[in-house]
């Protein structure tokens, strides 16, 4: 998705941040990070595209400017009563760094959710952590909590000038480079990164293009932008951690609304894509967040050739348990690797027939189990080279008379399907009740799974269950309950009293043809 920003043409909220942003201090805990240029990216996309290293930086992320600048900028009595933030774990390694090298003593509300390597970063550089809360949205509530309780000083990890001041020297940067841009792509999460960098650049070149790209599943800025206001997310994905946030700063949003030109929506599968494409081209395994800024890149460019664009890598904090999934879904990001699900009569040599079809095709997996007498489903990824050729396969397959559907964008088959492809559900003629399926996140915490059965009790079934962490602080569930009720909204109201989100999918392809 594109969201086109209607810009008053002033810029009175960002004027100020000029004068903020030219004397800001961060250079004691910050590099001049390097610009590197993407050879086999550009050459793949049929543009020039460079990189700004922010995953350089001493924390590997580029967290560090704003907490230094706004906390070396305290009053002695602020910096006196000690400091405390609230972060999911970059903000948090930026104000732990910062207070160690200005020898204050600080403090770190992190969620119980925020990854290992965080938690351990955050710790080598001497911050008291407590952890609380299972998102930074209840983090930030505990942290002002302590904050007035305790007298100390609250460093906000993105709604506040100086931190936006200290993120807007990557802006200063990037006009220094000397290369004549056409347009820069910005993660956001809560806006104080592109704020910055947008209020430097447009104030110096207004006919570089600022773009801000968000995950979709955090997408609090197009949300705000939709409705003229900030609105607070219900709930937000936390795969990319570095961007979870449920709502955009208000003194971000005031500078976005003046300097930034688009936002882009991306999805999980572009995000691990271009984790892969920043790999390819620099060796440096991104997180998630901060590969975001490339995935909405990738999209724009495909309209346009030759042109000077470039990505803020914002960060290298990779949790090392996502690199699975990372790159299972970076085929399916790059949209290479297609998932279809095949319909085979039951009897001797269907295998071999179906995979002549494929012929030279790499078959990257291949899922099947007996379900009856006359007919079988066979669920397969296919690598293809080109949209081209997987139109020549499915050509092919119809005129052989194969029923077939494409499952590559199919939710239920990428996160569960591919891994539990076997059983047979109950039918609808049974007295439990008829199987419905539900799709949700679950939290990865101790005790997490005891406290969803406990809430969910024993009222109804339980009939299928598959629960896939994929290195974040959610993982996916599929749930398949037996619901002898008439009235069906009785078995939702309840789900909504067990504190997890869930989405019916009773009616989706891949369970029917599947598990049903």
């Amino acid at each position: 998705m594109r969201l086109k920003i209607k810009k008053t043409g002033k810029f009175k909220s960002s004027k100020k941040y000029l004068k903020l942003i030219n004397e800001a201090s961060v250079y004691d805990v910050s590099i001049d990070s390097p610009t590197t240029h993407a050879i086999n990216l550009s050459i793949k996309e049929k543009n020039n595209i460079f990189l700004k290293r922010e995953d350089l930086q001493p924390i590997f992320s580029f967290k560090n400017r704003g907490a230094y600048n706004k906390i070396v900028n305290l009053s002695e009595k602020q910096k006196s009563k000690g400091i405390i933030a609230a972060s999911a774990g970059n903000h948090a390694q930026g104000v732990a760094l910062a207070c160690k090298k200005l020898n204050i003593s600080c403090n770190i509300i992190m969620p119980v959710t925020a990854p290992e390597n965080k938690l351990n970063s955050v710790k080598r550089l001497g911050a008291k952590i407590t952890q609380y809360g299972e998102n930074l949205a209840e983090a930030l509530v505990k942290a002002d909590e302590v904050a007035k309780k305790k007298k100390y000083t609250f460093v906000h990890p993105f709604d506040d000038p100086y931190t936006i001041a200290g993120q807007g020297t990557i802006g200063k940067e990037i006009l220094e480079d000397g290369i004549e841009y056409d347009a820069i792509f910005v993660p956001v999460g809560g806006g104080g990164l592109i704020a910055g960098i947008s209020a430097w650049i447009k104030q110096h070149k207004k006919k570089i293009k600022i773009i801000g790209v968000e995950v979709n599943d955090s997408a609090c800025l197009t949300e705000a932008l939709q409705s003229n206001k900030r609105v607070l997310l219900k709930r937000v994905g936390l795969f990319a951690d570095g961007v979870a946030v449920s709502q955009i700063g208000k003194l971000n949003l005031d500078v976005i609304k003046e300097c930034v030109d688009e936002v882009v929506t991306v999805n999980i599968d572009e995000v691990c894509a271009a984790v892969k494409d920043i790999f390819e081209d620099t060796r440096v395994l991104s997180e998630p967040s901060g590969a975001v800024a490339l995935a909405g890149l990738k999209i724009y460019s495909k309209k346009m050739k030759n042109k000077n664009l470039l990505a803020i890598s914002s960060g290298a904090n990779v949790n090392f348990e996502k690199l699975g999934f990372i790159v299972e879904r970076s085929e399916l990001g790059e949209n290479r690797e297609k998932i279809l699900s095949i319909k085979i009569p039951e009897r001797p040599g269907s295998f071999l027939k179906l995979s002549k079809v494929f012929g030279k095709l790499p078959v990257t997996e291949f899922n099947y189990r007996k379900s009856g007498d006359k007919d079988a489903f066979v669920l397969v990824g296919i690598r293809t080279s080109s949209e081209q050729s997987f139109l020549k396969l499915k050509q092919k397959l119809k005129k052989l008379k194969y029923k077939f559907s494409d499952y590559t964008s199919n939710e239920i088959s990428n996160d569960h399907l591919r891994h539990m492809v076997g059983g047979r559900g109950i039918g609808s003629d049974q007295s439990n009740g008829i199987e419905r399926i539900f799709n949700g996140e679950f939290p990865e915490r101790p005790g997490a799974l005891l406290d969803f059965l406990q809430n969910f009790g024993n009222k109804w079934n339980i009939s299928l269950f598959h629960y896939r962490n994929i290195g974040s602080a959610y993982g996916n569930i599929l749930i398949g309950i037996e619901d002898p009720n008439k009235n069906k909204s009785l078995l939702l109201k309840h789900l909504d009293k067990c504190g997890t989100v869930f989405k019916e999918e009773s009616n989706n392809r891949a369970y029917l043809d599947f598990l049903k």
